[in-house]
């Protein structure tokens, strides 16, 4: 006898699910009962990225899993992607000011003039038609991502600074700058808290992001007051690209504004999540829904790094295995540390084979 399930079963199914991407999905569920906003507007899965560097594993690894929680979603209120009831965000904090100059870039000697301007107006050392480092980097991401035809939407920090429509978000962070103080103060160090401001401004004379103590001079005109690298006092837009905000304050404000409803994030970020997730309740949004995942190590336990240069990228990994067996890999249990380095493909890609072996057998 032909085994039927009908649509009502299957949502019924996915609802209890046991699945990791079904448990995070059904905490949303929670969030949204009826299985959308209250202004029917998509609920909102972002992922981040920092352009200061290529895209790599990691990156794969979030969007994937990211993107597994929104199907297991749509899968519970009986959507399908076509149906519009989701979206997924690739957002890239290329505002941020370049820190040092990469290891791995040509034509460095472009880049330490350019110290601390945000990463979107730093030359493109690249040998490529892209306008600045950020635009090159962010290219490379878009084409990553469509490469394993992820299903995205590309936003740019710089874009919405720039544009003025992160502005009423700025105007609201400039409001409760004293609450966000008292949040962020006695997480930092005595000398820290001694510059510490919520918003960067960008110098009218060097175009650098600078980490100085800012006065609110006038919340609702976006007005700030500080001194610059020259000593000049500067009374000047926190708006239209002329400031931007530290990391986990940006970070709570990017869900505020985007009204973002699920990130997951790496364990090193527990605690920015914390803080964030405080910050973006004093703006008046709700922090998202998220997994906390373990990291990714190497062959001698030591957390993966980019500046490292102690991970495995992409190619390396398909020079010995597909796709779907690095999906495979990556799939189970993602709140365990797992290694990442070229000894461990030949088993990854033997419990792929496997997998399909007794699927086929079914």
């Amino acid at each position: 006898m032909a085994f039927h399930m009908s649509m009502t079963d299957l949502i019924a199914a996915a609802r209890v699910s046991k699945a990791w991407p079904f448990q995070e999905a059904q905490r949303l569920l929670k969030r949204y009962p009826d299985g959308a906003k209250p202004d029917g507007s998509p609920v909102l899965f972002e992922t981040g990225y920092g352009p200061s560097g290529l895209p790599h594993i990691g990156t794969f690894q979030e969007v994937l899993r990211t993107t597994l929680v929104r199907r297991a979603f749509e899968a519970m209120i009986g959507a399908k992607p076509e149906d519009g009831k989701t979206r997924l965000v690739a957002f890239s904090d290329d505002m941020d000011g370049l820190r040092k100059v990469p290891d791995n870039v040509p034509n460095q000697q472009l880049l330490p003039a350019n110290l601390h301007l945000p990463l979107s107006r730093v030359p493109n050392p690249f040998d490529s038609e892209h306008g600045s480092f950020a635009a090159h980097n962010n290219a490379m991401l878009r084409e990553f991502l469509d490469r394993f035809g992820f299903q995205y939407e590309f936003v740019s920090a710089s874009d919405r600074y720039n544009s003025g429509a992160f502005d009423e978000a700025l105007r609201q962070v400039l409001r409760k700058n004293r609450q966000i103080l008292d949040i962020m103060l006695p997480t930092l160090r005595e000398e820290r808290r001694q510059t510490y401001s919520p918003v960067l401004p960008v110098s009218p004379q060097t175009g650098r992001v600078l980490q100085v103590p800012v006065e609110v001079v006038d919340a609702e005109a976006g007005t700030i007051r500080f001194t610059d690298e020259d000593g000049t006092v500067v009374e000047q837009s926190a708006l239209g690209g002329m400031s931007k905000l530290q990391w986990k304050v940006d970070w709570a404000m990017r869900w505020y504004a985007l009204g973002v409803d699920y990130e997951m994030y790496g364990k090193d970020l527990t605690d920015s999540g914390v803080q964030s997730g405080k910050i973006v309740q004093v703006l008046g949004g709700r922090k998202p829904e998220g997994l906390i995942y373990e990291l990714f190590l190497d062959e001698n336990g030591e957390k993966i790094s980019k500046s490292k240069g102690n991970g495995l990228t992409i190619d390396e990994w398909l020079t010995f295995g597909s796709e779907e067996s690095l999906g495979f890999y990556i799939f189970p249990n993602p709140k365990s540390a797992k290694q990442l380095h070229v000894g461990v493909i030949p088993r990854a890609v033997d419990d792929y084979w496997q997998f399909r072996e007794r699927l086929a057998e079914q």
